[in-house]
Protein backbone atom coordinates (compact mmCIF):
# COMPACT_ATOMS: atom_id res chain seq x y z
CA UNK A 1 0.00 0.00 0.00
CA UNK A 2 2.91 1.98 0.91
CA UNK A 3 4.52 1.62 -2.31
CA UNK A 4 1.80 2.19 -4.16
CA UNK A 5 0.71 5.60 -2.84
CA UNK A 6 4.68 6.61 -2.93
CA UNK A 7 4.52 5.65 -7.01
CA UNK A 8 1.53 7.99 -6.86
CA UNK A 9 2.95 11.03 -5.58
CA UNK A 10 5.91 10.49 -8.20
CA UNK A 11 3.53 10.72 -10.59
CA UNK A 12 1.50 13.63 -9.30
CA UNK A 13 5.16 15.29 -8.81
CA UNK A 14 5.53 14.79 -12.79
CA UNK A 15 2.47 16.26 -13.34
CA UNK A 16 2.70 19.32 -11.38
CA UNK A 17 6.64 19.99 -10.79
CA UNK A 18 7.92 18.97 -14.42
CA UNK A 19 10.87 22.09 -13.83
CA UNK A 20 12.39 21.16 -10.50
CA UNK A 21 15.72 21.77 -10.46
CA UNK A 22 16.78 18.52 -8.46
CA UNK A 23 16.11 15.32 -9.88
CA UNK A 24 13.96 14.03 -6.73
CA UNK A 25 12.05 11.33 -8.86
CA UNK A 26 15.06 8.98 -9.74
CA UNK A 27 15.42 7.05 -6.51
CA UNK A 28 14.68 3.62 -6.74
CA UNK A 29 11.67 2.35 -5.30
CA UNK A 30 13.43 0.05 -2.87
CA UNK A 31 15.12 2.81 -1.24
CA UNK A 32 12.30 5.00 -0.65
CA UNK A 33 9.70 2.03 0.57
CA UNK A 34 12.12 0.67 3.64
CA UNK A 35 13.41 3.66 5.20
CA UNK A 36 10.46 5.46 5.16
CA UNK A 37 9.30 3.43 7.52
CA UNK A 38 12.22 2.18 10.10
CA UNK A 39 15.90 2.84 8.91
CA UNK A 40 18.46 5.40 9.33
CA UNK A 41 18.41 7.79 6.85
CA UNK A 42 21.63 9.95 6.26
CA UNK A 43 21.39 12.56 3.69
CA UNK A 44 25.23 13.82 3.05
CA UNK A 45 24.26 16.80 0.73
CA UNK A 46 21.93 18.09 3.99
CA UNK A 47 23.18 20.74 6.08
CA UNK A 48 22.13 23.60 8.49
CA UNK A 49 22.36 27.46 8.57
CA UNK A 50 21.98 28.21 12.69
CA UNK A 51 23.04 31.78 11.46
CA UNK A 52 24.00 34.16 9.35
CA UNK A 53 27.63 34.65 10.14
CA UNK A 54 27.91 30.65 10.90
CA UNK A 55 26.70 29.93 7.31
CA UNK A 56 28.50 26.71 5.75
CA UNK A 57 27.93 24.81 2.64
CA UNK A 58 30.21 21.69 4.27
CA UNK A 59 28.27 21.20 7.68
CA UNK A 60 26.83 17.70 7.84
CA UNK A 61 23.24 17.02 8.31
CA UNK A 62 23.13 14.54 11.39
CA UNK A 63 21.03 11.19 10.77
CA UNK A 64 17.22 10.87 11.50
CA UNK A 65 14.92 7.59 12.32
CA UNK A 66 11.68 7.58 10.70
CA UNK A 67 9.44 5.23 13.30
CA UNK A 68 5.97 3.69 12.69
CA UNK A 69 4.72 3.68 15.97
CA UNK A 70 0.98 2.40 16.86
CA UNK A 71 -1.02 5.26 15.98
CA UNK A 72 -4.38 5.01 14.82
CA UNK A 73 -6.51 6.57 12.16
CA UNK A 74 -10.02 5.48 12.59
CA UNK A 75 -13.10 5.38 9.74
CA UNK A 76 -16.57 4.95 10.34
CA UNK A 77 -17.68 1.32 9.04
CA UNK A 78 -21.12 2.36 9.52
CA UNK A 79 -23.12 4.96 11.05
CA UNK A 80 -23.11 2.83 14.60
CA UNK A 81 -20.64 0.67 14.34
CA UNK A 82 -17.49 1.85 15.25
CA UNK A 83 -14.47 2.67 13.81
CA UNK A 84 -11.55 0.77 12.21
CA UNK A 85 -7.72 1.04 13.13
CA UNK A 86 -5.14 2.05 10.58
CA UNK A 87 -1.69 3.21 10.92
CA UNK A 88 0.07 6.39 9.84
CA UNK A 89 2.40 6.05 6.94
CA UNK A 90 5.32 7.76 8.98
CA UNK A 91 6.29 9.32 12.20
CA UNK A 92 9.47 12.05 11.39
CA UNK A 93 11.34 12.94 14.67
CA UNK A 94 14.44 15.12 14.63
CA UNK A 95 13.11 18.79 16.11
CA UNK A 96 14.48 19.81 19.38
CA UNK A 97 11.09 21.18 20.84
CA UNK A 98 7.13 20.84 20.37
CA UNK A 99 6.25 20.98 16.22
CA UNK A 100 4.33 24.27 16.41
CA UNK A 101 3.95 25.23 12.60
CA UNK A 102 3.51 23.72 9.35
CA UNK A 103 4.21 25.02 5.36
CA UNK A 104 4.14 23.37 1.98
CA UNK A 105 6.75 24.96 -0.64
CA UNK A 106 6.38 22.73 -3.84
CA UNK A 107 7.59 19.23 -3.30
CA UNK A 108 8.54 20.07 -0.31
CA UNK A 109 7.13 20.00 4.00
CA UNK A 110 8.63 22.46 6.43
CA UNK A 111 8.26 22.28 9.98
CA UNK A 112 9.71 24.64 13.39
CA UNK A 113 9.53 23.90 16.31
CA UNK A 114 9.21 26.00 19.93
CA UNK A 115 13.37 24.81 19.73
CA UNK A 116 13.93 27.67 17.28
CA UNK A 117 14.56 24.88 14.75
CA UNK A 118 13.24 24.73 10.40
CA UNK A 119 13.45 21.35 8.91
CA UNK A 120 12.94 20.95 5.25
CA UNK A 121 11.57 17.37 3.97
CA UNK A 122 11.33 15.91 0.82
CA UNK A 123 8.65 14.32 -0.62
CA UNK A 124 7.67 11.93 -1.59
CA UNK A 125 10.58 10.15 0.16
CA UNK A 126 9.97 12.06 3.77
CA UNK A 127 13.79 12.70 3.69
CA UNK A 128 15.49 14.96 5.69
CA UNK A 129 16.45 17.40 3.37
CA UNK A 130 17.68 20.44 5.06
CA UNK A 131 17.48 21.91 8.85
CA UNK A 132 17.84 25.47 9.63
CA UNK A 133 16.85 28.13 12.30
CA UNK A 134 17.65 31.25 14.32
CA UNK A 135 16.50 33.01 16.90
CA UNK A 136 16.20 34.05 20.83
CA UNK A 137 12.83 32.57 20.52
CA UNK A 138 10.65 29.34 19.51
CA UNK A 139 9.13 29.49 15.75
CA UNK A 140 5.37 30.09 16.51
CA UNK A 141 4.78 30.35 12.33
CA UNK A 142 5.57 30.64 8.98
CA UNK A 143 4.95 31.09 5.22
CA UNK A 144 6.55 30.55 2.11
CA UNK A 145 6.42 32.97 -0.41
CA UNK A 146 8.38 31.97 -4.08
CA UNK A 147 11.76 31.27 -3.26
CA UNK A 148 11.74 32.97 0.58
CA UNK A 149 10.49 31.60 3.13
CA UNK A 150 9.25 33.62 6.61
CA UNK A 151 9.05 32.67 10.26
CA UNK A 152 7.74 34.17 13.09
CA UNK A 153 8.94 34.14 16.50
CA UNK A 154 8.29 34.10 19.73
CA UNK A 155 11.02 37.26 19.99
CA UNK A 156 8.50 39.51 18.23
CA UNK A 157 11.00 39.42 15.40
CA UNK A 158 9.71 38.14 11.58
CA UNK A 159 12.98 36.46 10.12
CA UNK A 160 12.85 36.20 5.95
CA UNK A 161 15.51 33.21 4.79
CA UNK A 162 16.49 32.56 1.11
CA UNK A 163 17.59 29.47 -0.61
CA UNK A 164 21.19 30.08 -0.96
CA UNK A 165 23.16 30.61 -4.52
CA UNK A 166 25.81 28.26 -3.21
CA UNK A 167 23.60 25.25 -2.67
CA UNK A 168 20.14 24.69 -2.91
CA UNK A 169 19.66 23.12 0.33
CA UNK A 170 21.14 25.84 2.16
CA UNK A 171 18.96 28.86 3.70
CA UNK A 172 20.44 31.71 4.52
CA UNK A 173 18.93 34.71 7.15
CA UNK A 174 18.22 37.96 4.60
CA UNK A 175 16.57 40.00 6.58
CA UNK A 176 14.54 40.90 9.97
CA UNK A 177 11.42 42.60 10.14
CA UNK A 178 11.23 45.55 11.11
CA UNK A 179 14.03 45.90 8.61
CA UNK A 180 17.09 48.35 9.50
CA UNK A 181 15.60 50.58 7.00
CA UNK A 182 12.47 50.33 8.15
CA UNK A 183 13.67 51.55 11.84
CA UNK A 184 16.07 54.55 10.81
CA UNK A 185 12.98 56.05 8.78
CA UNK A 186 10.73 56.18 11.99
CA UNK A 187 12.59 56.26 14.80
CA UNK A 188 13.21 59.96 14.83
CA UNK A 189 10.05 60.94 15.17
CA UNK A 190 8.38 61.16 18.31
CA UNK A 191 5.21 60.70 16.70
CA UNK A 192 5.78 57.28 15.57
CA UNK A 193 5.65 55.71 18.70
CA UNK A 194 2.94 54.10 20.50
CA UNK A 195 2.36 53.26 24.24
CA UNK A 196 2.48 49.26 24.67
CA UNK A 197 2.57 49.05 28.32
CA UNK A 198 3.17 52.04 31.06
CA UNK A 199 6.33 53.34 30.58
CA UNK A 200 7.15 52.23 27.57
CA UNK A 201 7.14 52.67 24.16
CA UNK A 202 7.80 51.31 20.89
CA UNK A 203 7.94 51.97 17.10
CA UNK A 204 4.66 51.48 15.55
CA UNK A 205 5.97 49.31 13.04
CA UNK A 206 7.18 46.84 16.13
CA UNK A 207 5.45 44.37 17.81
CA UNK A 208 5.69 43.88 21.44
CA UNK A 209 5.02 40.25 22.25
CA UNK A 210 5.03 36.94 20.60
CA UNK A 211 3.95 36.83 17.26
CA UNK A 212 1.73 33.89 16.84
CA UNK A 213 0.66 33.70 13.03
CA UNK A 214 1.44 34.77 9.98
CA UNK A 215 -0.72 35.10 6.76
CA UNK A 216 0.02 35.61 2.64
CA UNK A 217 -2.43 37.26 0.70
CA UNK A 218 -1.87 38.97 -3.01
CA UNK A 219 1.56 41.29 -2.53
CA UNK A 220 1.24 41.39 1.67
CA UNK A 221 2.11 39.57 4.67
CA UNK A 222 0.09 40.07 7.43
CA UNK A 223 0.82 39.17 11.15
CA UNK A 224 -0.83 38.49 14.56
CA UNK A 225 0.56 39.18 17.75
CA UNK A 226 -0.58 38.47 21.40
CA UNK A 227 0.45 42.27 21.61
CA UNK A 228 -3.35 42.22 20.18
CA UNK A 229 -2.25 44.16 17.06
CA UNK A 230 -2.32 42.81 12.93
CA UNK A 231 0.56 44.43 10.94
CA UNK A 232 0.61 44.69 7.64
CA UNK A 233 4.09 44.15 5.70
CA UNK A 234 4.41 44.41 1.54
CA UNK A 235 6.78 41.82 0.20
CA UNK A 236 8.27 43.77 -2.51
CA UNK A 237 10.20 45.84 -0.08
CA UNK A 238 9.63 44.16 3.41
CA UNK A 239 7.71 47.07 4.68
CA UNK A 240 5.28 47.77 7.20
CA UNK A 241 2.57 49.68 6.40
CA UNK A 242 -0.38 48.95 8.94
CA UNK A 243 -0.43 48.49 12.38
CA UNK A 244 -4.06 47.58 13.41
CA UNK A 245 -5.26 47.56 16.78
CA UNK A 246 -7.09 44.42 16.09
CA UNK A 247 -8.40 42.75 19.30
CA UNK A 248 -9.28 43.09 22.93
CA UNK A 249 -7.20 40.18 23.72
CA UNK A 250 -4.38 38.19 21.92
CA UNK A 251 -4.62 37.00 18.18
CA UNK A 252 -4.31 33.38 17.89
CA UNK A 253 -4.63 32.66 14.23
CA UNK A 254 -4.93 34.33 10.59
CA UNK A 255 -6.41 33.68 7.33
CA UNK A 256 -7.19 35.81 4.28
CA UNK A 257 -9.33 34.99 0.98
CA UNK A 258 -10.68 37.44 -1.89
CA UNK A 259 -9.45 40.94 -0.15
CA UNK A 260 -10.64 40.10 3.60
CA UNK A 261 -8.24 39.07 6.05
CA UNK A 262 -9.58 37.17 9.28
CA UNK A 263 -8.05 37.20 12.62
CA UNK A 264 -8.75 35.12 15.21
CA UNK A 265 -8.71 36.15 19.09
CA UNK A 266 -8.38 34.88 22.71
CA UNK A 267 -11.20 37.77 23.51
CA UNK A 268 -13.45 34.97 21.42
CA UNK A 269 -14.33 36.92 18.15
CA UNK A 270 -13.42 36.68 14.35
CA UNK A 271 -12.53 40.19 12.74
CA UNK A 272 -12.76 40.84 8.83
CA UNK A 273 -10.41 43.09 7.55
CA UNK A 274 -10.76 44.51 4.48
CA UNK A 275 -10.20 47.94 1.98
CA UNK A 276 -12.68 50.12 0.85
CA UNK A 277 -12.53 51.03 -2.83
CA UNK A 278 -9.06 52.81 -3.38
CA UNK A 279 -8.34 53.38 -0.10
CA UNK A 280 -4.80 51.69 1.21
CA UNK A 281 -5.71 51.07 4.60
CA UNK A 282 -7.59 48.10 6.11
CA UNK A 283 -10.76 48.70 7.66
CA UNK A 284 -13.04 46.54 9.77
CA UNK A 285 -15.81 44.92 7.71
CA UNK A 286 -17.50 42.62 10.70
CA UNK A 287 -17.08 40.89 13.70
CA UNK A 288 -17.70 37.54 14.05
CA UNK A 289 -19.03 36.35 17.32
CA UNK A 290 -17.73 32.80 19.08
CA UNK A 291 -18.75 31.58 22.45
CA UNK A 292 -18.76 33.53 25.48
CA UNK A 293 -15.95 33.39 27.64
CA UNK A 294 -13.92 31.31 24.84
CA UNK A 295 -10.91 31.74 23.22
CA UNK A 296 -10.82 31.26 19.46
CA UNK A 297 -7.71 29.41 18.48
CA UNK A 298 -7.92 29.28 14.78
CA UNK A 299 -9.56 30.00 11.56
CA UNK A 300 -9.59 28.76 8.04
CA UNK A 301 -11.74 30.16 5.13
CA UNK A 302 -12.62 28.14 1.84
CA UNK A 303 -11.51 29.23 -1.27
CA UNK A 304 -14.50 30.99 -2.55
CA UNK A 305 -14.05 32.91 0.49
CA UNK A 306 -17.70 32.17 1.15
CA UNK A 307 -17.31 29.97 4.07
CA UNK A 308 -15.53 30.35 7.79
CA UNK A 309 -14.39 28.09 10.31
CA UNK A 310 -13.38 28.89 13.65
CA UNK A 311 -11.71 26.65 16.63
CA UNK A 312 -11.94 27.33 20.20
CA UNK A 313 -10.90 26.04 23.44
CA UNK A 314 -14.60 24.82 24.47
CA UNK A 315 -13.60 21.82 21.98
CA UNK A 316 -16.44 23.35 19.28
CA UNK A 317 -15.66 24.05 15.23
CA UNK A 318 -18.09 27.41 14.18
CA UNK A 319 -18.92 27.71 10.91
CA UNK A 320 -20.12 30.77 9.21
CA UNK A 321 -21.32 31.95 5.52
CA UNK A 322 -20.34 35.25 4.19
CA UNK A 323 -22.69 37.06 1.79
CA UNK A 324 -22.10 37.79 -1.89
CA UNK A 325 -20.05 41.11 -1.33
CA UNK A 326 -18.54 40.07 2.13
CA UNK A 327 -20.62 42.81 3.87
CA UNK A 328 -21.82 40.30 6.35
CA UNK A 329 -21.72 37.33 7.80
CA UNK A 330 -24.07 34.72 9.12
CA UNK A 331 -23.36 31.67 11.53
CA UNK A 332 -24.81 28.26 10.22
CA UNK A 333 -23.15 25.36 12.43
CA UNK A 334 -21.86 24.89 15.86
CA UNK A 335 -20.16 21.21 16.31
CA UNK A 336 -18.63 19.95 18.99
CA UNK A 337 -15.77 18.58 17.63
CA UNK A 338 -13.35 17.82 20.51
CA UNK A 339 -13.14 16.92 23.96
CA UNK A 340 -10.66 19.42 24.47
CA UNK A 341 -9.54 23.03 22.93
CA UNK A 342 -9.54 23.15 19.33
CA UNK A 343 -5.98 24.35 18.46
CA UNK A 344 -5.37 23.96 14.79
CA UNK A 345 -7.52 23.73 11.48
CA UNK A 346 -7.26 23.12 7.64
CA UNK A 347 -8.79 22.85 4.55
CA UNK A 348 -8.59 20.37 1.89
CA UNK A 349 -11.46 20.92 -0.56
CA UNK A 350 -14.66 19.61 0.88
CA UNK A 351 -12.92 18.65 3.94
CA UNK A 352 -11.86 20.04 7.09
CA UNK A 353 -9.60 18.59 9.79
CA UNK A 354 -9.82 19.66 13.24
CA UNK A 355 -6.27 19.30 15.82
CA UNK A 356 -6.50 19.17 19.38
CA UNK A 357 -5.28 19.16 22.75
CA UNK A 358 -7.30 16.10 23.65
CA UNK A 359 -4.28 14.76 20.86
CA UNK A 360 -6.55 13.83 18.15
CA UNK A 361 -7.68 14.91 14.74
CA UNK A 362 -11.31 14.77 13.27
CA UNK A 363 -12.07 15.18 10.02
CA UNK A 364 -15.08 16.47 8.44
CA UNK A 365 -16.99 16.79 5.52
CA UNK A 366 -18.44 19.86 4.33
CA UNK A 367 -22.23 19.77 3.12
CA UNK A 368 -24.88 21.80 1.84
CA UNK A 369 -25.11 25.81 4.01
CA UNK A 370 -21.97 25.48 5.18
CA UNK A 371 -22.81 21.89 7.47
CA UNK A 372 -20.03 19.97 8.64
CA UNK A 373 -20.51 16.17 9.21
CA UNK A 374 -18.14 14.05 10.88
CA UNK A 375 -16.62 11.15 8.86
CA UNK A 376 -13.21 10.54 10.81
CA UNK A 377 -11.08 10.24 13.61
CA UNK A 378 -7.47 10.36 13.95
CA UNK A 379 -5.52 9.34 17.31
CA UNK A 380 -1.67 8.36 17.98
CA UNK A 381 -0.41 11.98 18.96
CA UNK A 382 1.47 11.70 22.73
CA UNK A 383 0.54 15.20 23.28
CA UNK A 384 -1.63 18.21 21.88
CA UNK A 385 -2.00 18.70 18.25
CA UNK A 386 -0.91 21.88 17.34
CA UNK A 387 -0.35 22.26 13.77
CA UNK A 388 -2.33 20.36 10.54
CA UNK A 389 -1.36 21.05 7.12
CA UNK A 390 -2.77 18.78 3.90
CA UNK A 391 -1.36 18.31 0.40
CA UNK A 392 -2.87 19.53 -2.53
CA UNK A 393 -1.31 16.42 -4.50
CA UNK A 394 -4.33 13.43 -4.32
CA UNK A 395 -3.00 10.40 -3.67
CA UNK A 396 -5.73 7.77 -5.04
CA UNK A 397 -8.98 8.60 -3.79
CA UNK A 398 -7.76 10.66 -0.47
CA UNK A 399 -4.78 13.14 0.07
CA UNK A 400 -2.08 13.37 2.38
CA UNK A 401 -2.10 15.20 5.85
CA UNK A 402 0.50 16.17 7.83
CA UNK A 403 0.38 16.99 11.67
CA UNK A 404 2.76 18.27 14.47
CA UNK A 405 2.49 18.00 17.85
CA UNK A 406 3.86 18.97 21.07
CA UNK A 407 5.12 15.44 21.30
CA UNK A 408 8.27 16.93 19.04
CA UNK A 409 6.51 14.37 16.05
CA UNK A 410 5.56 15.12 12.83
CA UNK A 411 3.63 12.75 11.76
CA UNK A 412 2.21 11.61 8.15
CA UNK A 413 -1.26 10.23 7.02
CA UNK A 414 -3.53 9.31 4.33
CA UNK A 415 -6.38 10.64 4.53
CA UNK A 416 -9.75 8.71 2.19
CA UNK A 417 -12.87 10.02 0.48
CA UNK A 418 -15.34 8.55 1.99
CA UNK A 419 -19.24 9.90 2.04
CA UNK A 420 -20.58 11.30 5.10
CA UNK A 421 -22.21 9.29 7.49
CA UNK A 422 -25.06 9.88 9.99
CA UNK A 423 -23.31 10.81 13.26
CA UNK A 424 -24.71 9.78 16.34
CA UNK A 425 -24.93 12.63 18.05
CA UNK A 426 -26.70 15.76 16.83
CA UNK A 427 -26.11 18.74 15.61
CA UNK A 428 -26.10 21.88 18.11
CA UNK A 429 -28.73 24.40 16.96
CA UNK A 430 -27.69 27.64 15.61
CA UNK A 431 -28.25 30.37 17.65
CA UNK A 432 -28.98 33.11 15.11
CA UNK A 433 -28.32 35.82 17.36
CA UNK A 434 -24.73 35.12 17.14
CA UNK A 435 -24.46 36.33 13.78
CA UNK A 436 -22.09 38.95 12.59
CA UNK A 437 -21.89 42.41 14.25
CA UNK A 438 -21.83 44.88 11.13
CA UNK A 439 -19.74 47.88 10.79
Amino acid sequence: MLCFLISVLRHQQRKFFPLLSMDLLNVPDVAVSIPLLSATITSGSCSSSSSLGSETDESPASSRRFELLDAKYQLPCSPFSGFQSHKPLAVLSGHMGSVSCLALCGEFILSASQGKDIIVWQQPDLKLFTKFGQGDGSVKALVTVGNKVFTAHQDSRIRVWKVSRRSENIFRLVDTLPTTKDYLGKFMKQSNYVQTRRHHKRLWIEHADSISCLAVHHDFIYSGSWDKTLKVWRISDLKCLESIKAHDDAINGLAACKGIVYSASADGRIKAWGKEGTKSSHSLKGILEGHKDVSLNSVIVSEDGKWVYGGGSDGFVMGWEGSSNFASWKLVCEKKAHQMAVLCMCLMGEYLCSGSADKSISIWKREAFGQICKVGLISGHEGPVKCLQASPLRVGEGFMLYSGGLDKSLRVWWVPKYSAQKEDTASTPVNTEKSSILC
